[in-house]
């Protein structure tokens, strides 16, 4: 059960949370590789392959989510490359609706992103979804990915949250142990963050495929998924 009188505070996850997560993996797993090829003059599947290790070498780490990090080392303008494809920038189902249910029961909300700030002004820009959220939080700011307890011990001293009392939805299960690790007590995963690719099983915690599924009602309780 998800009881929304025993919830304060709601952190919630962009990429693969809020918004279909397609873009960014069409993104790295096509679009980049493409475009890193053509302007270095590599052969495309050669471009990939680097890429792909270069990538999975920094997994979890603050830099694998830096889009200056990247534009160092790979030598390209990643924001003007990550503009090329915007048009795929998209909402996940019920994403304006639960928010605007989280405003109307006055649930203090925080967008919490490991996501490099000229990408996330980017989607704010093209989504307009930054007027739902009392603060919006990159893990950047703090020099730590939410992957990492560091982050969460910078979140509470900034947005004064408690724990117990928090709801904390995101796409990848690394940052949700971290968070688990912390002391957040309701979190959620959701089940198919990329539209077009698979629906997961998930063990390790409560999960929803929408956001209709917890949407935010005055009556009380809702109920969550499991696996």
């Amino acid at each position: 059960m998800l009881d929304w009188r025993s919830i304060n505070t709601v952190l919630l996850d962009m990429d693969g949370t809020l918004l279909d997560l397609h873009y960014d993996n069409h993104f790295w797993l096509d679009h980049l590789p493409k475009r890193y090829a053509q302007v270095h003059g590599l052969d495309p599947k050669q471009a990939q392959l680097k890429l792909e290790k270069e990538i999975d070498a920094h997994r979890g780490t603050l830099e694998w989510y830096c889009l200056d990090f990247w534009a160092e080392a790979l030598q390209l303008d990643i924001l003007a490359i990550l503009r090329e494809i915007e048009g795929r920038i998209a909402l996940r189902p019920h994403t304006e609706a639960f928010l605007q249910g989280l405003q109307q029961l006055q649930k203090p909300t925080f967008l919490v992103t490991n996501a490099h700030r000229l990408g996330l002004d980017h989607k704010l820009e093209i989504t307009g979804i930054g007027r739902w959220f009392d603060d919006i939080i990159s893990s950047h700011d703090y020099g730590h990915a939410k992957e990492s307890e560091h982050f969460w011990h910078a979140l509470r001293k900034e947005v004064g949250f408690d724990p117990e009392r928090t709801l904390f939805v995101d796409d990848n299960q690394s940052v949700l142990a971290a968070a688990q690790d912390y002391g957040i007590a309701n979190l959620l995963c959701i089940r198919q963050p990329d539209s077009r690719g698979p629906r997961r099983e998930v063990t390790d915690f409560p999960a929803i495929h929408h956001f209709d599924e917890i949407m935010a009602l005055e009556t009380g309780a809702t109920h969550t998924g499991q696996g």
